[in-house]
């Protein structure tokens, strides 16, 4: 569950990264010796985890499937989706972090959270993937390096996966540039 790098001076200080599937989010944290938790299925539910004292920071990345506009006409299931988001309210609605960030690809979450504080492309971090993402909390704005595509950007739907499931957890993964420059704005 936890994660410890190089740096101590960092240990004391608690990132719970909620629905953080691989950690790419929270790896730079985790690099910069910061004690990263992961609270993900199968080994932990948001539903069900009592978070520590002290906690510093929070990144929130719930699972999308029900409000991702790539489902197109699908049937949804919002009030399942939202248990997953309440979960997640609810945990940093108790800690009192220095930051929190809940994220989610552009879509149906907005009808229930609201306007988002920004929305950003990954693109604008370098990492050459255009997949419009709503960022809502109480955090430092990452900067980004760039205002207009650089090169060849990578549709959201062309990442790579055999299977509907390894393509979805594929797109699912935080870039690293999104993730670097999160941690700067947000130590």
């Amino acid at each position: 569950m936890s994660s410890r790098g190089q740096n101590a001076n960092n240990g004391d200080k608690i990132i719970l990264d909620l629905c953080g599937g691989t950690g790419a989010w929270s790896k730079p944290y985790a690099e910069a010796g910061y004690d990263v938790r992961n609270i993900t299925l199968p080994d932990y539910d948001v539903r069900t985890y009592q978070p520590p004292d002290n906690v510093h920071g929070i990144l929130a990345a719930p699972p999308c499937n029900e409000f991702s506009l790539a489902k197109g006409n699908q049937s949804r299931d919002f009030q399942g989706g939202m248990e997953i988001v309440k979960a997640c309210m609810n945990i940093i609605w108790s800690c009192h972090a220095a930051f929190w960030c809940l994220e989610n690809p552009r879509g149906f979450l907005r009808q229930f959270l609201g306007k988002p504080a920004i929305t950003i492309r990954f693109w604008e971090f370098g990492d050459g993937l255009d997949k419009p993402t709503d960022l809502w909390g109480y955090f430092t704005f990452p900067k980004k390096i760039y205002l207009q595509p650089a090169g060849l950007l990578r549709a959201i739907k062309s990442l790579p996966g055999g299977t509907d499931e390894e393509r979805q957890l594929n797109r699912a993964i935080t870039p690293p540039g999104f993730a670097r420059a999160f941690f700067k704005a947000n130590p």
